[in-house]
């Protein structure tokens, strides 16, 4: 049985840092490119960055770079998210997303953890 298993979302005040990981079990990891989303109440789902299978090569989303950095360890079967600096508007819910490097259709979703950044 493939989990996905997001932690360290809290509430943070702005200008603050919080370190996500999602913890893979059930996959060889190590086949997975792995991506961060982020969904706010009534926005879309918007992908926040992602990485592929073998920790090489990162991509991120224009709101967030500079401030974010994607991670992985595949001995840990981990993908992290350090986010610094952050502002009300990184309040959202985070989802890790693994997707086959091969088989892009097999992909697989966490269950969130909650960021707010608030005052």
């Amino acid at each position: 049985q493939v989990q996905l298993v997001e932690s360290g979302g809290a509430l943070v005040q702005p200008g603050g840092s919080l370190r996500l990981s999602c913890a893979a079990s059930g996959v060889t990891f190590s086949w997975y490119a792995m991506k961060w989303y982020r969904q706010a109440p009534g926005k879309e789902r918007e992908l926040v960055a992602d990485i592929n299978s073998a920790g090489s090569s990162t991509n991120y989303a224009d709101s967030v770079k500079g401030r974010f950095t994607i991670s992985r360890d595949n001995a840990k079967n981990t993908v992290y998210l350090q986010m610094n600096n952050l502002t009300p508007d990184d309040t959202a819910g985070y989802y890790c997303n693994a997707v086959h490097s091969t088989w892009l259709s097999r992909t697989y979703w966490g269950q969130g953890t909650q960021v707010t950044v608030s005052s």
